[in-house]
């Protein structure tokens, strides 16, 4: 591997790279928990790639954009927003289907004031938008933060984002979901439902544990991967009380 390659990490984490490729790689040749695999997209950008957090918006079968994973509650939110207002880079990427790439979100505070506020409440005050694109057909965008005065991943790491996001977003188009769109339409459909059953889980479980939101998540996480479940499976386990959080939170290992 290139120095220029390697150097995409923050130390020698080249095992721990060609790992993250093998990981989204398996979504060409086996089943395959999409809402899952973004989640680890988001987390490798930030361990991996140096982001100081990541987020992933996907669309829906009637082309709305919904926020499927992140690396934190606070992305989460921030993503959120964009919805809410109708306003943002990450919406901007993937209406034009281009990489938004804003140094300084202050300074194009003009563009999306809401957004560049709340940014800044958070703490970050750079941002990338990467469409989810194969060909002319965007289903979606890769977002990344970062809370210094430039763009959160640059050179080399930013290609490895993009490559990544490519391995992803074919992962979701490949053939099951060519055959006339019909996979396509279920698996972006199951994704965005998954989200919602995620989101459940976590407050039950913050609830009963007296958990931040992004603890529980890592614990549902954790719990899912120990025991060889879905994610999604094992959210719905808990929503429907087949599964006590105290299972979920002591068993998360």
């Amino acid at each position: 591997m290139s120095d220029g390659f390697a150097g995409a990490v923050r130390s020698s984490n080249e095992n721990e790279l060609l790992r993250a490729f093998v990981d989204m790689a398996d979504t060409l040749v086996d089943e395959y928990d999409v809402a899952d695999m973004l989640h680890r997209l988001a987390k490798y950008c930030v361990t991996l790639l140096g982001a100081s957090a990541a987020g992933l918006l996907l669309a829906d079968q009637r082309g709305g954009l919904e926020v499927v994973a992140s690396s934190d509650e606070g992305t989460r939110m921030l993503e959120l927003l964009q919805l809410q207002t109708e306003q943002g880079p990450c919406l901007d990427a993937y209406r034009s289907g281009e990489s938004v790439n804003i140094e300084d979100i202050a300074a194009d505070s003009g563009q999306w004031p809401l957004f560049a506020r709340q940014a800044a409440a958070a703490g970050f005050r750079s941002v990338q938008a990467l469409p989810l694109r194969l060909r002319r057909q965007v289903i979606g965008t890769l977002n990344l933060f970062g809370r210094q005065g430039q763009s959160p991943v640059g050179g080399s790491a930013l290609s490895v984002a993009r490559a990544l996001a490519d391995i992803a977003t074919i992962g979701i188009l490949q053939e099951r979901a060519i055959r006339r769109g019909e996979l396509l339409t279920e698996q972006l459909q199951h994704a965005l439902n998954s989200r919602v059953v995620i989101e459940q889980a976590k407050g039950v479980l913050a609830h009963a544990g007296g958990l931040e939101m992004d603890v529980a998540f890592e614990r549902l996480r954790a719990y899912s991967r120990a025991h060889n479940a879905r994610l999604s499976e094992v959210a719905e386990a808990v929503v429907r009380s087949a599964l006590s959080p105290e299972q979920v939170i002591g068993g998360a290992s």
